[in-house]
This record gives C-alpha cells, structure tokens and sequence, in this order.
C-alpha cells in the first residue's frame, strides 16, 4: 500500500491565552508527558525565580535547576545535574535562553520538553532548534521539537516590548526566507517542501498583515501561533530552510563582526529581510515589510540599531559565509563591495521616500 500521508512532529498540547500558567499543572498530568507526575524544571534565577513562587505550590513534584545563561556550556551543565533524576520531562520557563538551553538538555539526556514562554522573541519557542553560545559566538543545535508549548499572554505583556518586537521582525523574516528557498529551487534545483513553505510563509503573512499592536492580546495570540508554525514548518522540512534565507545570514554576520553592539536576532533579522527582498527587485514587498516594521517600533534602516552604512556592507559581504552551502539572493547576485554599497543606497532611498 503506497503511504496516504506523513507524520508531523509537532506539539501534544499548545495552550496560549491570558492565564495559560495556572493550567500548567493540567497540562503536565497528560499521561503523554508525565506519566509518573516527575519532572524537572529549568528556569532562570531571574524572572524564573518570580515565576517559580507562583508556579511551585502548583506542582509539588517538580525539581527545580538554575540555567545560568545561554551557553553551549550551560546547556551542558544543565544536562549533567538532570541526568541523576528519573523524571518524564523536562520544563523549560522564561524567555529565549533559558527555553533553547532546556531543548537541548533534554535532547542530551533523551527526554521530551515542555516550552513555557515568558517572552515571544522568536521562533525557538517551538523549533527543532536550540541557539547556545560557544566558543565560534552562536552555533545552531539540532533537537526534537517541544511536547508541549504554554504561553500566558499576561506574562508576555510583562516582559519588556522589545522581545515582542525582536519576535515581529523573526516573523516577517518568514515571507523573505521562502522566497529565497523557491528562489534555490528555481536556480538550483534544490527540493522545496511545498507544506513547510506555505507553513512558514502564512506564519510571516499574519503577522504582516494583522492591524494590531504590541499590547493587544489578538496580535499577541497571531505572532505566537505564527512563530509556533514557524518552528513546525523547520519540523517538517528537516532544516530551518523555511525560516533562514539571506535575512539570517545577514543577522548572523552582524552578530559576529560587532558581537558587543549587535542588538536583538529578530530586528536584525527584519531589517535584513526588507533589505533582501528589495534584492530581489519586490520593491513593492520590501516598502510593505519596511512600513510594518516602523510600525510595530522595530529598525528598518542599518543606522537605526547604530550601525553605520559602511558596517551594515561589510555585514552583507561576509553573510554568504555564515552558512556554506545555502542558496539566498546573496550568492544568486554575487555583488561585488560597491554593488552592495548602491543598492543600499536604493533600499535606503525607496523606504524612506
């Protein structure tokens, strides 16, 4: 019998809403993550502290662990004192670090995870990846994608705006990824997955398209389930192609050419997709991503997260080599130092005019 179908990894349970917390406990006793009710529970000493003495009376048999940064070696550690308990999962709560450093503890010590969100800074939340510091500046881990995934809108709406913001520009950077990845299919014959991209390319359109703000709990519930799709779009094709074009390589340049003034992985990553898109000739696309961008408070020019013209160049020479082997607008145009530097200026000019 031919196959019918295919398997997606994906999530058990997705719970976002103000005042998804207090039903952690409730998704934690589904038998598909804790069959024994013993767990352990990863969570900054920071705000995980204050989450921990409103959280902990709810679940009287979870061990707690501090993760100490967003390390490779964090991880690790983390790992190594899990490794003694005989616990069903793992629970990551906070924000970006603390929920890539509980993936891939987990992965190491062969337990599901459990992501809950303080904060929607990016598309990790619900990846097969896990983002850690090392030696080289941030390496890109492969792990099994959450078994669960709760986020408290209220508790998001605490954090500070700029992750909500830094999520946006991961978000939209979607519609610009895809679009490199069918341009590899064209040029270079490289296999698309037709689902993964219309997965990941919905996920940026939602969020580009939906009228409202920072604050508003609708926005909030389409950005999150945009980045869950997202992360799921990376499950299905095997690889963050869905959601990594020119715009990642880009952010990943910046990050290590000026790793003391780099700011946050999603308004880099938006900045680059408008400048990617318009490299494409969709002049029209990059004004709408650009004008979204201001919108929402996030960077549409290079100066506008203190980088000048000339950095924000350089940044665009190295991007190719951040990821060898991948196909974006980039390598398909091959600009030479003052080809970037022009058609800078262009992008500069026709999202400002």
């Amino acid at each position: 019998m031919p196959v019918l179908s295919r398997l997606i990894p994906s999530p058990v349970v997705v719970d976002i809403r103000p005042g998804a917390l207090d039903g952690l406990a409730g998704v934690l006793a589904d038998q598909r993550i804790s069959p024994s009710g013993r767990f352990a529970v990863a969570a900054s000493g920071g705000s995980g502290a204050r989450l921990r003495e409103r959280i902990a009376p709810m679940l009287p048999g979870a061990a707690w662990y501090e993760v100490g940064g967003g390390t490779l070696d964090d991880a690790i550690r983390l790992a190594d004192e899990m490794k003694p308990g005989r616990y069903d999962a793992v629970v990551g709560i906070g924000g970006g670090k603390v929920i890539d450093c509980a993936k891939y503890a987990a992965a190491r010590i062969g337990l599901p995870v459990v992501a809950v969100a303080t904060s929607l800074s990016h598309d990790g939340i619900c990846s097969p990846v896990s983002i850690l510091g090392n030696d080289a500046g941030r390496g890109s881990y492969g792990v099994p994608t959450p078994i669960a995934l709760v986020v408290d809108l209220a508790v998001v709406r605490e954090a500070p705006i700029r992750f909500v913001r830094s999520g946006i520009g991961d978000a939209l950077s979607n519609i610009s990824a895809v679009a490199d990845w069918e341009l590899a299919h064209r040029v270079k014959g490289e296999r698309i997955d037709g689902l993964a991209a219309a997965m990941a390319r919905q996920a940026g359109e939602s969020v580009l398209r939906h009228p409202g703000g920072c604050g508003d709990d609708g926005f909030l519930t389409v950005l999150c389930e945009a980045l869950v799709l997202s992360g799921i779009a990376m499950s299905i094709a095997g690889h963050t192609r869905p959601s990594s074009g020119a715009c990642h390589e880009i952010g990943h340049a910046l990050d290590l050419l000026y790793p003391k003034r780099a700011a946050s992985h999603g308004e880099q990553v938006g900045l680059a997709a408008a400048f990617a898109t318009h490299l494409r000739g969709d002049h029209e696309g990059a004004r709408q991503l650009a004008g979204v961008l201001r919108r929402h408070g996030l960077p549409v020019l290079a100066r506008d997260i203190g980088f000048g013209d000339d950095e924000f160049v350089r940044a665009v020479r190295l991007a190719p080599e951040t990821r060898p082997g991948r196909y974006t607008v980039l390598e398909h145009l091959e600009l030479s130092p003052k080809g970037i530097e022009d058609a800078y200026a262009e992008y500069v000019a026709a999202v400002t005019s």
